[in-house]
């Protein structure tokens, strides 16, 4: 008797995570979009965090900047957001797709940013070999004279 409750709670809970609970909006952003989105508004919120006083200094709203980038109002996001947070296992999969997306451009971005490390690394190399050769130079010119 307790396995029948059992399995019946757990596809109780299976069909209630995927059961829609909110009818689809009529001005439903795509899923794609909506995806681009939430994956920017989560890079503005971190620099939001980080560089509040550049954003300021520069007149930049994040969200405002995002909803004009995009074409949408508070309103579409609002009723889009909530309607894919009802459907849990797909709203699951669309966070999951920002994770990978920004996981990727953080490794990009970290390569790129040993390369110019490295690249930097060399000019200040090149830069003290330079000055070294022109700190020599004058005790050259005193050996030649003598």
């Amino acid at each position: 008797m307790k396995k029948s409750i059992s399995i019946l709670s757990v596809l109780v809970v299976m069909v209630s995570c995927v059961q829609k609970l909110i009818e689809k909006p009529e001005n439903l952003i795509p899923r794609d979009k909506m995806v681009a989105i939430l994956e920017e508004m989560a890079i503005l919120n971190a620099g939001r965090t980080t560089n509040t006083k550049i954003l300021k200094e520069n007149g930049i709203e994040p969200t405002t900047h995002l909803f004009e980038k995009y074409d949408i109002d508070s309103t579409m996001f609002v009723e889009s957001d909530r309607y894919y947070a009802s459907i849990p296992l797909e709203y699951l999969s669309m966070y999951e797709e920002i994770e990978a997306s920004l996981t990727e451009k953080k490794e990009i971005l970290d390569a790129q940013k040993k390369i110019n490390d490295s690249l930097k690394l060399l000019e200040r190399q090149a830069l003290q070999r330079k000055n070294d050769s022109l700190k020599a130079i004058p005790k050259k010119i005193a050996n030649d004279q003598k």
